[in-house]
């Protein structure tokens, strides 16, 4: 029979043609071939706990993995990743996992993560009509845009245009945490998690820190719950 694909064939020495997303599948019995080779009980120990301090809210970016870029392992950061790292206050999503991390895990600490070069930041800049769904989602990153006008108008060059509105939102994001309910009774009755704004250079693969709110932090009296 023939199928057409675009999947691309390639050859294994040992198994023949191989499509590509098999090579995942194999990669992944190499990786936990070689995790067990380096500790025995390497999975036991993992699927017994998990007691992550951190909740890492990022983009979707598979060149902005969490693990990876700070050096933890699995079980040690508790992850949610979207389109530009937004932490939208109608996102059910983003907003079930805030709830899990801060109530249920008691992380101490929530970080937003962006990235210099965000596809997502340069998308919501442009004037395009990327259809309804991405359109409602990148209208967010633009609400951030109109709120620092006055300062991003004044940057003529294209690229630090982006990378400076990339530490805006993640700044607004930050925010946007610490309006929430969740966040405000945490600190209330517990004292965490503290708040983190932080972006990784995909240049140089260091993360800045941008931004940062003590648990406690006094915000707009606007958003602040005085029955929590």
């Amino acid at each position: 029979m023939y199928f057409t694909t675009c999947l691309t064939l390639f050859l294994s020495p040992n198994q023949g043609f191989m499509l590509n997303y098999e090579l995942l599948l194999q990669e992944n019995k190499t990786w936990a071939a070689d995790m067990l080779k380096a500790d025995p009980d390497f999975f036991n120990k993992l699927s017994e706990l998990q007691t992550p301090e951190y909740l890492w809210i990022g983009c979707s970016d598979s060149r902005v993995p969490a693990n990876q870029i700070t050096g933890t392992m699995p079980g040690e950061i508790f992850v949610h990743r979207n389109v530009a790292n937004l932490v939208v206050n109608t996102d059910v999503n983003v907003l079930s996992v805030l709830d899990f991390a801060v109530n249920h895990l008691k992380v101490k600490h929530v970080i937003v993560c962006g990235h210099y070069g965000c596809g997502g930041i340069k998308a919501a800049i442009s004037n395009n009509d990327f259809k309804p769904v991405l359109n409602m989602w990148l209208r967010n990153i633009k609400d951030v845009y109109r709120i620092h006008r006055s300062e991003l108008d004044l940057l003529q060059d294209d690229d630090k245009k982006t990378n400076r509105l990339v530490e805006l939102n993640v700044m607004e994001q930050v925010f946007n945490l610490a309006k929430t309910s969740i966040i405000q009774r945490a600190w209330k009755n517990e004292q965490r998690p503290d708040l983190h704004g932080w972006v990784y250079g995909l240049k140089d693969g260091l993360i800045k820190p941008v931004y940062e709110m003590k648990a406690g932090t006094h915000i707009d009296a606007l958003y602040e719950y005085d029955n929590l």
